[in-house]
């Protein structure tokens, strides 16, 4: 049962989802001066609700040691920070002109996920990694 979906109806009430495109990484390929450069599957089209970060949230971001706007995302599906064990990750949320990088998944569960992310300032921090 997705006991996400059902709270999430009286939660979008104070604080409702907002639409969303979802870039998902899909690999890397090497670029002039062999840097990886990622690459990303065709946008997808998502309803997030981004939630401010808690006191254990805001450790967990200062023992990353994150620095810019961090939020965390709920959404349906499953999405990943970089995990270069098993090659996935990277995602990216676009949302009202920001570009949203997953750094971590915090929370993932067969029908959601709560996400930790921050936004991306300009192009070099998509291939920062």
């Amino acid at each position: 049962m997705n006991l996400h979906k059902l709270a999430s109806r009286a939660i979008g009430r104070v604080n409702p989802f907002i639409e969303a495109r979802v870039r998902r990484a899909s690999g890397w390929t090497a670029s002039p001066g062999a840097r990886q450069k990622p690459q990303y599957q065709p946008d997808q089209r998502v309803s997030i609700q981004f939630q401010p970060l808690s006191s254990d949230d805001l450790q967990h971001v200062d023992g990353l040691n994150l620095q810019g706007i961090v939020k965390s995302i709920y959404v349906d599906g499953n999405f990943y920070g970089a995990v270069r064990r098993e090659q996935i990750g990277g995602d990216l949320f676009l949302v009202n002109g920001e570009t949203w990088l997953v750094e971590q998944a915090i929370e993932l569960w067969p029908d959601w996920c709560r996400l930790l992310v921050r936004r991306q300032d300009d192009a070099s921090d998509l291939n920062a990694g």
